[in-house]
């Protein structure tokens, strides 16, 4: 397996989740999120609903260090059970 990634960090780097959408949930994806990049600007965050208006989709733009750090978004953002999508 090849670990070499064909980004160059640092790097802005979009990350969209999806899940019901309670009135927290934008909050939710923010704070899981800032974990591991704590500098995650409010303005770099956009919210979209679903046409039913059930689901919810949060788009992020993190300014990514390296692949670990992304690699430990995804993680704990598939890991949480109000998550259904993480792309």
């Amino acid at each position: 397996m090849n670990d070499e990634s064909p980004l160059q960090f640092p790097c802005d780097f979009p990350i969209k989740v999806m899940g019901v959408g309670d009135a927290d949930f934008r909050a939710l994806v923010m704070e899981l999120v800032r974990r591991r990049a704590p500098d995650l600007d409010e303005a770099c965050v956009r919210v979209r609903d679903s046409r039913a208006g059930r689901y919810q989709s949060v788009t992020v733009m993190v300014n990514a260090h390296d692949r670990a750090q992304l690699d430990a978004i995804y993680q704990d953002l598939s890991g949480h059970p109000r998550i259904k999508l993480v792309l």
